[in-house]
């Protein structure tokens, strides 16, 4: 079944995504999952989607959600979060993640923000839904812009300004910061404490405090989302493993699927295929 990593373990569940010739900074996913957890992980883009069918459970930004069929799901850049099922069959659901520079130009606004993850809005739902499923299947990559620009026009009146930054979101931003561009080595706790110039026991608590992970959980969540780059640019996985300061291969398998429900190889190939 395409789509199914080895670690899934339930024949309904599966999961696809897609890039598109032509649009840049644009990820299609579309899954139904039944039983499958997915670990904490991050999307550099917005996420941006609907449930169709069943419930779905998962963390986000230090609180629990549930969205169920009916429900738009809006996620801001960079925000773990994790995901499960909340009914018995699990949850079916399309997402679009779109990067903050592509929205941007295409919505010709520099600042974009969602306040809630989980909005009950069956109206809008279901026009994403069929927005999103359009922009998979059109060949015409004119035709493909032109829905993009109908998604996000739908999407503006429930978007708002970002919340001004506080001294705490600053220092830890630096640390978030460090970690991106670091992400490829062993890091420290002390190194990380040091950025934010607390004690290494205290920043671990204040960091998972502000962020809700542990900084170890931040850092494989980065290291994931630049194998995706990686892998989408055509890396071998193994080279990615060691591109991303993940011990081998298996290791690369075990965390990508965790976190994403799918392995890196069948990502890869549904990505360029």
């Amino acid at each position: 079944m395409q789509g199914v990593p080895d670690e899934f373990n339930d024949i309904r569940d599966r999961a696809s995504f897609r890039h598109l010739p032509g649009l840049p900074g644009v990820e299609l996913y579309r899954a139904h999952i039944a039983r499958y957890a997915f670990e904490p992980h991050t999307h550099e883009g917005f996420g941006i989607g609907a449930i169709e069918q069943g419930a779905e459970r998962f963390r986000y930004r230090g609180a629990w959600h549930v969205a169920g069929a009916g429900s738009l799901v809006t996620m801001n850049p960079d925000e773990l979060h994790t995901g499960q099922a909340e009914s018995q069959d699990g949850w079916r659901y399309q997402m679009i993640y779109l990067d903050p520079h592509t929205l941007s130009e295409i919505s010709g606004e520099p600042v974009w923000w969602f306040h809630d993850a989980v909005r009950q809005d069956p109206a809008r739902a279901s026009a994403t839904l069929a927005l999103i499923q359009a922009i998979w299947q059109h060949d015409d990559p004119l035709a493909r812009q032109g829905i993009l620009l109908q998604l996000v026009e739908l999407l503006r009146p429930i978007a708002s300004a970002p919340p001004a930054p506080r001294e705490a979101t600053r220092r830890f931003s630096r640390v978030r910061e460090y970690l991106h561009d670091n992400y490829m080595r062993p890091v420290t706790l002390d190194e990380l404490a040091a950025i934010a110039a607390l004690s290494p026991w205290h920043f671990q608590r204040q960091f998972k405090a502000h962020f809700h992970v542990t900084p170890h959980q931040m850092l494989m969540a980065i290291r994931l989302w630049r194998a995706k780059q990686l892998l989408t640019n055509g890396m071998a996985p193994a080279a990615v493993a060691a591109a991303t300061g993940l011990s081998d291969q298996s290791h690369l398998t075990r965390a990508f699927s965790w976190r994403y429900g799918i392995t890196p190889a069948r990502y890869q190939k549904q990505v360029r295929g």
